[in-house]
């Protein structure tokens, strides 16, 4: 891979991970609800997961979509299935007027990871990538895709955690917390527009 190749690959890794998708709502609602140290996890999950997730795309993941169209349209369903139920418990992450809410949690590392398969955006980052960046599929191709990936991802997913933090500033009663997951809640469902009406 030549060098202007890489930088081109870099400024795509920056452009899809810093800008708003599920991962960074939920991270910017994780960041507001339980703050930058407790959403560590979480972002070092989807790190991780993504990285090894471009791997397993480029080492042959890619070609069931080729040989077999419908698991794509299975993914879908599932996914927005299971976007859908993450909105609802965002939307409902808001502790109940004076009561600390006691179940919840943030991501641990490996729902976070786990999560990446189900994510319709970190399906297309991966698949575009390694298209159009590890076009021939060697192996070492495939390894500079992720590594730079890697590289990128984790500082532009935590700027969404940092801001999540921020907010939590103003988000001192429940109404307000209650709000804001709420936005967050509609936000992440509409993120699924793009897949929905290509």
């Amino acid at each position: 891979m030549t060098p202007d190749l890489i930088l081109a690959l870099a400024a795509f890794c920056l452009v899809s991970s810093i800008t708003p998708g599920p991962n960074n709502l939920m991270l910017m609602a994780s960041g507001a609800n339980f703050g930058f140290r407790r959403s560590m996890p979480h972002m070092l999950g989807i790190a991780v997961g993504f990285t090894v997730m471009v791997v397993l795309v480029g080492a042959g993941l890619i070609q069931i979509f080729d040989a077999f169209p419908i698991s794509h349209t299975i993914l879908t369903v599932f996914s927005v299935a299971y976007l859908l139920w993450l909105a609802w418990k965002i939307a409902n992450a808001a502790a109940p007027e004076g009561a600390p809410d006691a179940d919840a949690r943030p991501f641990t590392f490996l729902q976070a990871a786990l999560f990446q398969w189900v994510n319709p955006k970190a399906w297309t980052m991966a698949l575009t990538a390694i298209t159009v960046y590890a076009a021939d599929r060697s192996l070492l191709g495939i390894l500079l895709v992720a590594a730079v990936f890697g590289a990128v991802n984790l500082p532009c997913i935590s700027v969404w955690t940092v801001m999540g933090q921020q907010v939590r500033r103003v988000l001192t009663n429940p109404a307000r917390l209650r709000a804001f997951n709420w936005t967050m809640a509609g936000l992440l469902v509409a993120s699924l527009a793009p897949l929905l009406f290509p």
